[in-house]
């Protein structure tokens, strides 16, 4: 007989393409947001441009790589209130962006991304600047080498320009860090906030990556997602996140080329790196430069048949659920054919392989990161002596004693290939292209500065819901296309009417990446962009 803490249980005890031919303006909103265009974007023009505009402006010689990336060095340090880096690489940054333009006037070809300014998420392996994963133990981690995925973005000019916040080992959804928030000195920080409302969180782990991209310092960047974590801040902020198909594993159907040991781990299976932008044309820019293909084009919507399973749109927040129904009319007026068609089963089948996986897997994971990177610590029990956080102390606490080791090889054997099978029945029975729904089923909640990832409560049916785990609440629609190993993306889609932004999350088969990015490009000409934030404390 099994006696591993169920998933609720733990809940309970733990914590090329230009943007303007897609939007036309910077002014077009997106549902449910305001109509008129935000302050920033109209008082300076270049805080307003997408990562593609940035490099064709830049390749096309209308843009100075150094003039784009002295105004995201400024603007990133107007906005560091809002705690989204840990490491501003502003000197060897601003020589990088200096010899892009001694490149451009030499005649030399630049690469695709050439002069565009990245943050890459601190957990993600750079040569020449640590990699802290946002926890004390890794304080001074020094890895030798850049992730394969960040390197092909170097390789195609794009220029690190700093490394971003997120939560503690990136097990969490809040990125409030009580640890370090860490700069490289090892100066404590203060919570990462949401550029929309500083007094909510911007989601996690990859909290300071989507506010980087939010606040328009930077036009795009890399996270991480293990459960949920470049989609769910994405959502939050009013940014697109990518989360690539990972399949079975290493080799397997992995889209991305990185392994256990190029970033900070958490599962084997189910980790992967992902791009993060303010476009999914943007996403689709980043993608292909990763994997060495080609940017998709928009899809045409017209017949385009859509899965909208009721287990994903149950349980909304009355302020999300208005944004999705209106962004669901628009996709609807636009040509889409939605098929009202449950995917029956999926949230148990999902509890019974979800932290059975991502539990166990770190006890092996963690050291072999340790070792391999020669980092500070070698060991589990090392790393956990020096957490701050409370949620991850209590994630922690679980690996260590390896509550879900005797579950996982039945989890691997059968559960999980049964909730993949259940994902791939659904898309060809149903002879959809995706599914769709609201990324999270609520809009972003208050930072709890003292207990970080704990109770919140929200409004369903004018009802309030109270003392939910704010972990479980968060990941519940982002989490199970992840432990089925499927492509996903978050679109931004609208604010609700206290203006915040609220994301579409849509899921494909099993190795469409290109053709889930087509969509999402095609949806966001429909929808619009978000208007930017103008909080910056």
């Amino acid at each position: 007989m099994n006696h591993s803490p169920s998933r609720r249980q733990f809940f309970k005890s733990t914590g090329a393409v230009s943007a303007a031919t897609i939007f036309g303006t910077v002014g077009l909103t997106a549902c449910g947001s305001s109509s008129s265009p935000s302050k920033l974007d109209t008082e300076d023009p270049l805080l307003a441009l997408s990562a593609s505009q940035v490099v064709a402006n830049i390749k096309n010689g209308s843009l100075k790589a150094e003039t784009y990336m002295t105004a995201m060095i400024a603007r990133a340090k107007a906005a560091s209130g809002l705690n989204a880096m840990i490491f501003l690489n502003e000197t060897a940054a601003l020589a990088a962006a200096k010899a892009v333009d001694t490149a451009k006037a030499n005649g030399t070809p630049l690469g695709a991304l050439a002069g565009l300014p990245i943050v890459v998420k601190d957990n993600i392996n750079t040569k020449d600047m640590k990699t802290t994963g946002g926890t004390p133990s890794l304080r001074h981690n020094q890895p030798t080498a850049n992730a394969p995925s960040l390197q092909k973005l170097i390789d195609a000019g794009a220029i690190i320009l700093g490394k971003s916040n997120l939560h503690e080992w990136a097990f969490g959804i809040t990125s409030t860090n009580f640890t370090l928030g860490t700069d490289q000195s090892g100066v404590a920080a203060r919570p990462c906030k949401n550029p929309y409302d500083s007094t909510r969180i911007p989601g996690g782990s990859s909290g300071g990556t989507a506010v980087a991209i939010a606040a328009r310092f930077a036009p795009a960047g890399l996270g991480t997602d293990t459960g949920g974590s470049t989609r769910v801040p994405a959502s939050f902020c009013g940014v697109a996140g990518f989360r690539p198909s990972v399949g079975n594993g290493a080799g397997n159907g992995r889209r991305y080329p990185d392994t256990a040991t190029d970033a900070v781990p958490i599962s084997t299976t189910r980790d992967t790196l992902g791009p993060m932008a303010r476009t999914v044309a943007d996403l689709a820019l980043l993608d292909a430069v990763i994997t060495g293909g080609s940017v998709p084009t928009a899809k045409s919507l017209k017949g385009l048949k859509i899965g909208i399973p009721s287990s994903f749109w149950t349980g909304l927040d009355d302020s999300v659920k208005v944004v999705a129904d209106t962004c669901k009319d628009k996709l609807t007026a636009a040509g889409v054919v939605f098929v009202d068609a449950d995917l029956v089963g999926v949230m148990a089948k999902n509890d019974e392989v979800s932290f059975q996986i991502a539990l166990h897997e770190p006890v092996s994971a963690i050291p072999a990161y340790l070792t391999a990177n020669n980092s500070p610590v070698r060991t589990v029990q090392q790393v956990n002596d020096q957490l701050a956080s409370p949620d991850v102390i209590g994630a922690f606490g679980a690996i260590l004693g390896d509550v879900f080791g005797a579950a996982y090889a039945d989890v691997m054997a059968t559960k999980r290939p049964a909730l993949q099978n259940l994902y791939a029945n659904y898309f060809a029975s149903q002879g959809v292209e995706c599914v769709m729904f609201p990324t999270t089923i609520l809009a972003a909640p208050k930072i709890d500065a003292v207990k970080g990832s704990d109770k919140l409560s929200y409004i369903v049916d004018k009802v309030e819901q109270k003392d939910k785990d704010t972990f479980g609440t968060c990941i519940r629609n982002t989490d199970p296309c992840t432990n089925a190993g499927i492509p996903s993306v978050s679109i931004p889609a609208g604010l609700t009417s206290a203006g915040l932004p609220v994301g579409m999350q849509i899921d494909g088969p099993l190795g469409t990446d290109l053709n889930l990015l087509a969509i999402g490009m095609g949806i966001e000409t429909v929808w619009g962009a978000l208007p930017a934030p103008t909080n910056l404390t």
